[in-house]
């Protein structure tokens, strides 16, 4: 009896984890579905190579916010990676000294602080001295999101690396830095890139910083010390416009930063797996 009972019980948990499953899908399937569905068919070669028109007129394209949106993450990824990647490889070398639990903390304590709240914080030390909005402020406040993602990422890869890589190392007469970074770190490579892209995927979807530095601009421009227009600020203003062909474009703007986001996120379980491989005895 008791045995027929913790059978019960077992299947009505199995369903109910099930349930559970499903109701969390509902909501992305949907999401996906919608963006889709807008986007997908507001997309055409002006998208791509035309830039904005004036308002109120139709047609045009995003060119300008796309190439925008590649230097912000470009220089969000030249300010964050070596940094991140640096200051994982520090924790994971010296993890129990009371440094290394203060960067630990803080590291996750900026994974929970909001992304408006880094783009106030970059405008005031960016923006604000010189008194002009900018492309470096944008990859600054980017950077500054991507930077503890990095670090935890890295830093939890290293110490998956079996230790006796490094004894071996160690053995053959290297020194310490020369064995974390010719023997360690090449063999958890593939785990810090699926970090560094995880990062990417996150920073390259945010508005809110970029509002208070990089800005916008409606015209085409590299000049990494002018305000520089991106996707997600541009999606931001054709969404709350009134007009309909902007909001057809705003469709198509968020269906091609998802595409981003996915294939980002493809690129990253590609490379676990490839970790794995590596790894598996």
């Amino acid at each position: 009896m008791s045995a027929r009972r913790r059978m019960i019980v077992s299947r009505i948990f199995e369903i109910l984890c099930g349930a559970a499953v499903l109701v969390a899908l509902i909501p992305l399937v949907l999401i996906l579905f919608y963006v889709v569905k807008e986007g997908f068919t507001a997309l055409n070669l002006a998208f791509f190579t035309q830039m904005p028109k004036p308002v109120g007129e139709a047609g045009g394209g995003m060119a300008n916010a796309i190439a925008g949106t590649l230097i912000l993450i470009g220089l969000a990824s030249l300010f964050a990676v070596p940094v991140g990647c640096l200051c994982g490889i520090h924790l994971s070398e010296y993890p129990r000294t009371k440094f290394s639990s203060a960067v630990r903390f803080a590291a996750d304590v900026m994974n929970g602080v909001p992304s408006i709240v880094i783009g106030i914080f970059a405008y005031g030390i960016v923006v604000l001295p010189v008194k002009r909005f900018s492309a470096i402020a944008g990859g600054v406040a980017l950077g500054l999101l991507m930077i503890p993602i990095v670090i935890r990422t890295t830093e939890e890869l290293l110490r998956l690396v079996p230790s006796s890589l490094r004894e071996g190392a160690l053995a053959l007469g290297a020194t310490r830095s020369r064995a974390v970074f010719g023997v360690i770190v090449p063999a958890a490579l593939p785990g810090i890139l699926t970090g560094i892209l995880v990062a990417l995927a996150r920073v390259a979807g945010e508005t809110a910083p970029l509002l208070f530095t990089s800005f916008n601009n409606r015209f085409w421009s590299t000049n990494l010390g002018q305000p520089i227009a991106s996707l997600t600020v541009q999606v931001f203003t054709y969404a709350i416009s009134p007009y309909d062909d902007w909001h057809r474009q705003a469709w198509a703007g968020a269906f091609l930063l998802v595409m981003m986001i996915l294939v980002l996120s493809i690129i990253a379980r590609l490379a676990v797996r490839r970790l794995e491989r590596m790894n598996r005895p």
